[in-house]
């Protein structure tokens, strides 16, 4: 692919100059935020502070559980905080400093999603995830299979997300919860052969339509800076590899999403196709590599459930089975690092001495 190729050899000449971290050193957890209640959501995915008691208005002053806490969401892939009062400030200053006190490059900061209108009420850098504005692009052209919606944030940016952290407000009495996936787990489902082949492979991801969403929303999409230097413009576009090594932890993890990769680098269309629906389908048809929460309902002005995740190892979708019950929350989206694949980086069954997925 002519585009894929360019974009490609944009940002490889503009790696060097700007510090994109591209080696691996796995961080430790100092386990500080063991002081408060938490358990595995299930074995692969998922951790959850169940007590108000672990406020991440007070953590994110803490730098010491602020580090603890990232090298936790790495791991785990997503970690969930019932009764939450954070602000949209300490959300922003929390997003920063996840990735800042993991280790990622100095030009990184908090994302603009290119359908954020200049001038936003709560700002350029959150998110509002509102069931009303994505209604008013997706009403007429919504799939009926739901499996489309899982992504991984942002990868059409040369340099997408390390981190992100929603805060839901606002949730119908049932249904609107949310999905993630392990993406760790993801690549632990290939077989070795397989593995192998898609170690060298790089893959093309898009999103242009986010150009008629934004006109749908009645502004223009935003061509500036969005969170790193090499994010800009409305190309909306980049080339990154379809296995990930994730820096904070050193696992290797499945890197295409259904939402946003549109196709493998260097094989035929029909070679793409066909191992990308088979790469979709170990997210979409594997219950046992996922999790899925229920956001509380009924809470008080300002208060709700948060989750933070790592968009390098995860992905998640929304589940839309509610009918016009408003569901709306805010989401701060960190920018880590250009995407790499390290040959030293583990199977994250093999790091921690479990049995390898073929043996069980």
């Amino acid at each position: 692919m002519a585009v894929a190729q360019t974009v490609t050899d944009t940002v490889t000449q503009a790696i060097g100059s700007l510090g994109l971290r591209g080696s691996t050193h796995p961080l430790s957890r100092n386990h500080s935020l063991d002081v408060f209640e938490n358990f595995q959501s299930t074995p692969v995915i998922g951790q959850e502070f169940p007590s108000k008691a672990a406020q991440l208005a007070e953590i994110v002053h803490d730098d010491e559980k602020v580090k603890d806490l990232a090298v936790l969401v790495s791991q785990r892939g997503v970690v969930f905080f019932r009764g939450q009062d954070i602000g949209l400030e300490d959300q922003k200053i929390l997003g920063r400093k996840l990735g800042e006190l993991s280790g990622k490059p100095k030009e990184s900061g908090l994302h603009i999603h290119p359908t954020t209108e200049a001038g936003a009420e709560k700002g350029d850098q959150i998110s509002v995830i509102s069931s009303e504005r994505k209604a008013l692009f997706f009403l007429n052209d919504r799939s009926r299979f739901a499996s489309t919606g899982w992504h991984t944030d942002i990868t059409f940016e040369p340099v997408p997300s390390d981190y992100a952290i929603l805060k839901i407000h606002t949730n119908p009495s049932s249904g609107g919860d949310t999905i993630w996936a392990s993406a760790y787990e993801a690549y632990s489902r290939l077989s070795p052969p397989v593995a192998k082949l898609l170690e060298g492979l790089s893959a093309y991801h898009e999103a242009k339509w986010f150009k008629d969403a934004s006109q749908a929303y009645g502004h223009e999409v935003r061509t500036g800076e969005r969170g790193h230097p090499l994010n800009k413009g409305d190309a909306l576009e980049a080339v990154h590899p379809v296995i990930r090594t994730n820096p904070v932890t050193g696992w290797k993890g499945l890197f295409v999403n259904k939402e946003f990769t549109k196709r493998i680098v260097g094989i035929s269309k029909d070679e793409s196709d066909l191992l990308l629906e088979y790469l979709f389908k170990i997210v979409s048809q594997n219950h046992d590599l996922t999790v899925r929460f229920k956001w509380s309902v009924n809470n008080p002005p300002g208060i709700g459930d948060v989750a933070i995740w790592d968009n390098r190892s995860t992905f998640h979708s929304a589940t839309f089975d509610y009918d016009k019950s408003l569901r709306v929350g805010d989401r701060v989206v960190s920018v880590g690092e250009k995407p790499y694949f390290d040959p030293e980086s583990k199977d994250w069954r093999e790091a921690r001495g479990l049995p390898s997925f073929h043996e069980l």
